[in-house]
């Protein structure tokens, strides 16, 4: 197991929440990822969606497209093959995917961004065990969601207030065997577009980040870790300060010919949160890249566009 970046214990954030922080940032300073372990996301839960997941996108595929809606934008349900493509890429993405979002009543303010999630009929207790992975997922982004503000000097619920009901989404993905005549890459290097991302580590090989000299490293951590990324939306608040590092997913000659699964959530902020540059990340050295702001689910749209997913 290997990783540029450290891997913290989300239990010294009880016993010393500045330094944890400070831990944090400082690795997604260098790195824009980090490692996170003792988070308390259940491991037989993470198996048992794992394995709903296999048996699902082992439906024949006239079954899956029954979940589909194009109207929904990928937002929930599944997503086949050859659809997602890397902004700037002319090859889209073999994987297929399924998300799994936030569910709100029908009279709260945001429930027109958050459609409610699909159940699979076909497989049992699919929709209650997948919700109850996202609920677990969601409580540890605002755990660290909070340290990002300590690390940088915000009130510690800052984003309690801006993130605590965000679009956030939990994607199952299945890449399917590569056949050699493929020129795409399972997921092409992009970065993420939200405020960060939470991955499940230690399934299957192929994750890759590049590094400020340009190098590409591989990453590969125990199955008890959850790799934490910097997205896009936390770059542009924080002018740059905090990096959304270029990733991708990538696989040599001989896992290429297998499936790979992978479930990341997308820890996104609430769609009516206006991102607007933080003051203390302006200088005079280093001014304001985004002098307009920006509502969260504005910038979401276009971005989905970017991707084909819009």
């Amino acid at each position: 197991m290997s990783a540029p970046f450290a891997i913290i214990s989300l239990d010294s954030e009880k016993t010393n929440a500045e330094v944890f922080a400070q831990q944090l940032g400082s690795n997604f300073l260098q790195w824009g990822f980090c490692g996170i372990q003792d988070h308390r996301i259940d491991l037989n839960l993470i198996d048992n969606v794992m394995e709903l997941f296999e048996e699902f996108f082992a439906l024949p595929l006239t079954t899956k497209m029954q979940y589909f809606d194009t109207k929904l934008k990928g937002a929930r349900g599944y997503t086949p093959t050859r659809i997602e493509t890397p902004k700037g890429s002319n090859f889209a993405d073999l994987k297929e995917f399924w998300h799994v979002g936030r569910e709100l009543e029908s009279t709260h303010p945001f429930s027109k961004w958050m459609h409610k999630n699909f159940d699979v009929t076909e497989i049992r207790v699919f929709k209650e065990s997948t919700n109850a992975l996202f609920d677990q997922f969601d409580l540890l982004g605002q755990s660290l969601l909070a340290a990002i503000a300590i690390f940088l000097d915000l009130d510690k619920h800052y984003f309690v207030k801006h993130a605590g009901l965000g679009n956030s989404i939990m994607r199952a993905i299945h890449y399917p065997p590569i056949q050699q005549e493929d020129h795409a890459e399972r997921a092409g290097a992009h970065e993420d577009i939200n405020l960060i991302t939470l991955l499940l580590g230690g399934h299957q090989s192929g994750l890759e980040l590049l590094t400020k000299t340009g190098k590409w490293e591989k990453i590969q951590v125990d199955r008890e870790v959850v790799i934490c990324n910097i997205g896009d939306m936390l770059q542009r608040f924080t002018n740059h300060y905090l990096p959304s590092t270029t990733h991708r997913v990538s696989s040599s000659a001989s896992a290429a010919r297998t499936s790979r699964y992978s479930i990341p959530f997308f820890v996104h902020p609430n769609p009516d949160w206006n991102i607007k540059t933080l003051t203390n990340c302006i200088s005079v050295t280093h001014p304001d890249c985004y002098p307009e702001s920006i509502l969260a689910e504005d910038y979401l749209e276009l971005r989905l566009k970017e991707i084909k997913l819009a």
